[in-house]
């Protein structure tokens, strides 16, 4: 599993995760961070 983190957690988390979910990303690496909640649910569910 891997997971989508939006810009209310820190970065910082997938140091800590990143070994147990593999291929985490945070909402900053997509450039996401100003995008609304549907934004953030549509590019989730289409990138699996």
């Amino acid at each position: 599993m891997k997971l989508l983190l939006d810009q209310n957690l820190s970065p910082r988390i997938l140091l800590e995760i990143g070994q147990i979910y593999p291929g985490s990303i945070h909402v900053r690496d997509r450039n996401l961070q100003r995008s609304t909640d549907r934004e953030v649910w549509e590019f989730a569910k289409n990138e699996g």
